[in-house]
């Protein structure tokens, strides 16, 4: 008789369940603060909790397809209705998707990093092959290569994902270069999970109006707040969204994280509120770290910050450990790359938080 293992398939043997072991310490230990994960640090606004409070009372009843909340988000980025949009337990479960439908094993997904995580275990769930496409590191800078992704393109290539802000960079991609690789034809994905604190002027929505291959991921996780809650989009030409949307688990978005997206998507001024306290917050931490020797702070569009020590004499791991026993503050590490081990990572904390921050950085440089 055959072992159980035999009879998984082979691409997915070996790989172990994702766990994040920094939110399982926050939860652990929850006096600790967390800026490590791209959170919001406010709570959800009371028009949110109205919802939450409300369909908490129809949780008996099975969800509809969700077509007003996706009339809703086809209505704030300009496009023709709820055939546009389709949603998901998290910008996650959209990418799950995503790669599904166009991904065979031994195919090739081309991303550009440092990037999200989150395309690698897609990939690899699917056996497919990742191609990492570095960015260039510039003048203290690490800059889109439009040019590097094209030559990395093979026969093989199924899908092409860039992060728009990047995350963990922080920086835009220029739109003549989003045009150059929607032009190749090849599925594209960009995921513009942050672009709600810098304004969707900076959305490559209208490209999806000309391209039928490019798909736009976002979440409710970030600016909106509702990373608890599980909520994220595809925007699409609709024949698209329509074969892509065979791959949904019935029901898979719940009834109460629906309504509380529609809850958060309506309230325009909570938004408000969240993007210019975030990107004030940015502006105040780059002002009071800026006179640092040898830190080098990269501007960012998101609601995190990357980090380089390197040209300090400075180990980003060891800035981490420090800011955690000194400070409780749960940073995030960022593995080495061009050659330098300063890197590291925060996200934007309450004000107190981010004050917090910046006495442990500059404690540390002083050292």
């Amino acid at each position: 008789m055959k072992q159980i293992q035999e009879y998984f398939v082979p691409w997915i043997k070996g790989i172990p369940m994702y766990i994040s072991s920094h939110l399982e310490l926050a939860w652990r230990e929850p006096q600790l603060h967390r800026m490590m994960s791209n959170e919001n640090p406010h709570e959800p606004s009371p028009k949110v909790y109205e919802a939450i409070v409300k369909y908490a009372k129809m949780a008996n009843r099975y969800p509809d397809q969700g077509l007003v909340v996706r009339g809703k988000i086809a209505e704030i980025n300009g496009l023709d209705g709820p055939g546009n949009v389709m949603i998901g337990n998290g910008s996650s479960e959209v990418f799950d998707m995503l790669f599904r439908c166009f991904l065979e094993p031994g195919q090739e997904v081309i991303q550009h990093t440092p990037c999200f995580g989150i395309y690698k275990l897609r990939c690899q769930i699917l056996g497919g092959k990742l191609v990492s496409v570095p960015m260039i590191y510039k003048d203290k800078q690490l800059l889109f290569d439009a040019d590097a992704v094209l030559k990395a393109v093979t026969e093989k290539t199924k899908i092409i994902v860039i992060a728009n802000p990047n995350n963990p960079t922080g920086n835009f991609m220029d739109a003549d270069s989003f045009i150059k690789i929607a032009e190749t034809g090849i599925p594209f994905v960009i995921d513009e999970a942050y672009v709600e604190y810098a304004g969707l002027e900076m959305s490559q929505v209208q490209l999806t109006k000309k391209y039928k291959n490019v798909m736009i991921t976002r979440t409710l996780s970030k600016a909106y707040g509702l990373a608890g809650m599980r909520f994220g989009y595809a925007l699409a030409d609709k024949d698209l969204i329509a074969q892509v949307s065979a791959t949904l688990i019935p029901w898979n978005v719940g009834t109460i994280p629906m309504w509380a997206a529609l809850a958060a998507l309506e309230d325009t001024e909570s938004l408000e509120k969240r993007r210019e306290f975030n990107n004030s917050e940015i502006k105040f931490i780059e002002n009071a770290l800026s006179n640092i020797p040898g830190l080098t702070i990269f501007r960012s569009y998101g609601n995190y910050m990357l980090f380089d020590g390197t040209d300090a004499g400075k180990v980003g791991d060891e800035m981490i450990a420090y800011a955690q026993k000194k400070k409780g503050l749960i940073l995030r590490p960022q593995a080495p790359m061009y050659g330098r081990n300063g890197f590291f990572r925060i996200t934007i904390g309450t004000k107190e938080e981010n004050r917090m921050l910046v006495e442990a950085v500059k404690e540390f440089f002083a050292q």
